[in-house]
């Protein structure tokens, strides 16, 4: 048997090349995109604490999976820069009707998917310079069946405070701060409130001016209010809320108005030398609030300025906060992190947001 020759093993490779699919030698194979643009996704959620459970990760996985061999399975392939509508169309399309769990397509499930399609093609975007392919919202849009699924009975909307209410209850709460502006008796009327009455309305305060729910204002420490870099000297503006099983460690602005008050409770417990690293202690001692005992306190302070304590309770206030910042035309996901929730529960208050308004 002879050597092939030189020429013969060009022309071996060749053949070879030319019988392999056509993929170019400089770009990216459409699976490569895909993956990637996931994975970059995917990091920059994790990164900034949006994403953290591994089930959930493991579920956007399995959906961004089923979507690339999808658009890899067509003919030609659908990369991130050619899909359209109708190629959304076409997938919605050939799920309808899958019997396994993992492909059946339930109206809020085919929501959820198109979302993550979007957010993952405009996170590519931002990464690659390229322009954004909006195809999975102006799907979204065109389908109001899809698109308003979250509004079923079964997710009820949230509880919250009107405008006038918000303003009332903040009024309210302002009482147990020093107010130079004012004069006689409500001038100095923060000074007839024990250590007590004073923790339980800044407690308050955090939780309509800050997001907080009410397990986060028993963990919260002294360290927790930052006031460097604020915009009034010694006057916090953001709270550290430190992570537990179901949140991560995450930092979260707080309105003006609940800075004044928090920065006079800090003050207050100076004075009153109360001991322990809690900054809502239950004891001078510094013992740990209970959930039950600051569950009554939020409720004699709502009650005491004159709102139902019993229709949905201090959750009210972390719902009235989501909405103000939404309504500011603050990003979902951004009030999501500040929330320590993940980005799919702020579907309830999309539902509820209609026109701007001012925060609270």
């Amino acid at each position: 048997m002879t050597k092939p020759t030189q020429l013969g093993k060009i022309n071996f490779l060749a053949v070879s090349v030319i019988s392999m699919p056509s993929l170019s030698l400089f770009e990216e194979s459409p699976l490569a995109v895909h993956r990637l643009a996931f994975e970059r996704w995917l990091r920059d959620q994790r990164a900034v604490g949006s994403l953290r459970q591994a089930s959930s990760i493991e579920v956007y996985r399995d959906m961004w999976g089923s979507f690339t061999a999808w658009c890899l399975g067509q003919s030609p392939a659908v990369s991130l820069a050619s899909l359209d509508v109708r190629d959304l169309q076409a997938f919605q399309a050939a799920r309808f009707g899958m019997k396994s769990a993992d492909l059946s397509l339930t109206p809020r499930h085919a929501l959820r998917l198109l979302r993550l399609i979007d957010r993952v093609l405009r996170h590519h975007a931002a990464e690659t310079g390229e322009p954004v392919n909006t195809a999975a919202s102006d799907w979204i849009d065109a389908h109001p069946e899809i698109r308003y699924a979250e509004a079923a009975q079964a997710d009820p909307l949230p509880e919250f405070l009107s405008v006038a209410e918000a303003r009332h209850l903040i009024t309210f709460l302002s009482d147990a701060r020093p107010r130079p502006g004012l004069s006689g008796s409500r001038r100095d009327s923060h000074l007839a409130f024990t250590w007590q009455q004073l923790r339980n309305r800044v407690a308050v305060a955090l939780q309509l001016g800050g997001g907080l729910a009410p397990g986060d204002v028993r963990a919260l420490t002294l360290d927790a209010p930052t006031s460097r870099g604020g915009r009034v000297r010694e006057r916090p503006w953001k709270v550290a809320v430190p992570g537990n099983g179901n949140s991560p460690a995450r930092e979260t602005p707080i309105a003006p108005w609940a800075g004044e008050l928090l920065q006079h409770w800090l003050q207050v417990r100076t004075e009153a030398r109360i001991l322990g690293n809690f900054l809502f202690p239950s004891t001078r001692s510094g013992k740990p609030w209970s959930k039950d005992a600051q569950y009554k306190a939020a409720r004699q302070v709502l009650e005491e300025a004159g709102l139902d304590a019993s229709d949905g309770g201090s959750f009210r206030l972390r719902h009235t906060f989501a909405l103000r910042q939404l309504r500011r035309g603050t990003d979902s996901d951004q009030v999501a992190r500040w929330l320590g929730v993940e980005p799919e529960a702020m579907g309830k208050y999309r539902r509820v947001v209609s026109s701007p308004e001012d925060v609270v």
